[in-house]
């Protein structure tokens, strides 16, 4: 092969259309435009099945076919031969493609006409260079391999996880120059990411949720694959995608109370990649812009080894905590908080819970409050490690791969959000306080 595919990726996200060449069974040869190549490995690309057109019937009955590729950087153009081997129609690849085809039929007016079918799968038996001028290629703006080489430096330099999702927030401006972003984690028994830290947003959207396989974010956590979407599409709107798994499932009222998930208006680019740790999912790494095309291949790819760093250096903190032997004393508190009584409402169906008449946070972190609440008006109790809270039934934690010290990130961020009154504080590796400034009066719902 005298090129590799991975040096003209930029060509396959078709700025400029690239054209396939096919042959019938009697050598009749018969061209068409593409709407995508994607991007496979080095020895495979991928073509979106649409229609069962010419170009459909001659592929197959004779699975050789010629692609014309044109880069919209240098406008070099590239020959390619491939040969046609199987079609995927569920999975990583074929939902790759068909988020990047909404896009693309957003983009080009042809929503209700572009639907793939299929991910049809060829080798590449060759690469070839067309003569002709060129331009030449710009320096990127980012030297992706020195800014992830400083935040590896930097993410393995935190001592827990609250400045580890700080500082990862950090990198992906200072590095990369994102400006939007979220970061959700997985709750495996709910079938639900949550926000855990965003940036760039005026709402920061801490414990909003939303569900697997809704939208980019839910559809990457289900596949545990990058979704990268280059146009404004409604389809994979998060917005509407929330609102039509909620009507869905008749949880339409919920939405009432639940925390708005943050975003851009009109987010025209869109790239969600996995968080994995040994094989198991941690969460979702979210950005977007409000430019067409603003996340590529390299970008992708460079998220992509960042969010694996990322996805490490949780699951690390999340080992150390659970070794973590201290243990919090049964400490009264000091003094009597003074001033008007806050009312905090919890909801055993759902775990959730209320401040006077105000949603706060549901679910595990929803348990974890009311549990620290009661023992304090039962006992007086402050003081409290993570240790103990792992093995409380009260809590009903689901499982080992439930993280316990994200819940309590989120927790401690929705109350600091809401300033009622009500906070906790680090005292030490695995070990925090409860603050209460002012007098709570428990309800059960």
């Amino acid at each position: 092969m005298s090129l590799s595919i991975d040096s003209i990726r930029e060509c396959l996200d078709g700025v400029i259309p690239g054209l396939i060449a096919t042959c019938d069974a009697d050598g009749v040869p018969n061209m068409a435009y593409l709407s995508q190549v994607q991007f496979v490995d080095r020895e495979h690309v991928a073509l979106s099945y649409q229609f069962f057109n010419k170009t459909r019937q001659n592929v197959l009955v004779n699975p050789t076919v010629r692609l014309l590729l044109t880069s919209h950087l240098t406008a070099c153009q590239y020959r390619l031969s491939l040969r046609y081997l199987r079609t995927e129609t569920a999975g990583p690849l074929f939902e790759q493609m068909k988020a990047k085809l909404a896009g693309i039929a957003s983009h080009t007016g042809m929503s209700g006409v572009f639907k793939l079918l299929g991910s049809d799968v060829y080798r590449i038996l060759a690469i070839e260079q067309v003569p002709g001028r060129t331009l030449p290629r710009a320096t990127p703006a980012v030297n992706y391999l020195t800014a992830l080489r400083r935040c590896s430096i930097r993410l393995g330099g935190c001592e827990h996880l609250e400045s580890l999702l700080d500082t990862a927030g950090d990198c992906l401006g200072s590095e990369f120059g994102i400006q939007h972003l979220m970061l959700l984690m997985y709750d495996e028994a709910g079938q639900r990411l949550y926000t855990l830290a965003s940036r760039g947003y005026p709402d920061s959207g801490i414990g909003s949720e939303i569900p697997v396989g809704a939208g980019v974010i839910g559809v990457c956590a289900r596949e545990r694959t990058p979704i990268r979407i280059g146009y404004t599409t409604a389809e994979y709107a998060y917005g509407r995608a929330i609102r039509d798994s909620a009507a869905a499932s008749g949880l339409a009222a919920s939405l009432e109370t639940a925390i708005a998930l943050p975003g851009l208006p009109e987010a025209a680019s869109q790239l969600a990649v996995p968080i994995t740790a040994f094989g198991r999912l941690l969460g979702v790494l979210y950005v977007e812009s409000s430019a067409d095309l603003h996340f590529g291949y390299d970008d992708e790819d460079a998220l992509v080894a960042f969010a694996a760093q990322l996805g490490m250096a949780i699951d690390h903190h999340r080992q150390v905590a659970e070794t973590a032997e201290e243990a919090a004393a049964a400490e009264p508190g000091s003094a009597k908080p003074a001033g008007k009584t806050l009312g905090v409402r919890h909801f055993a169906a759902n775990d959730s819970i209320f401040l006077d008449d105000d949603y706060l946070i549901k679910g595990v972190a929803g348990a974890i409050l009311w549990t620290l609440v009661t023992d304090y008006a039962e006992r007086g109790r402050t003081a409290f490690s993570n240790k103990e809270l792992r093995v409380d039934p009260r809590i009903r934690l689901p499982g080992a791969s439930d993280n316990l010290e994200a819940r309590l990130v989120l927790l401690r961020r929705r109350l600091d959000e809401r300033g009622a009154g009500i906070s906790l504080a680090k005292t030490g590796r695995g070990r925090f306080v409860l603050r209460v400034e002012q007098p709570l009066q428990l309800i059960a719902g």
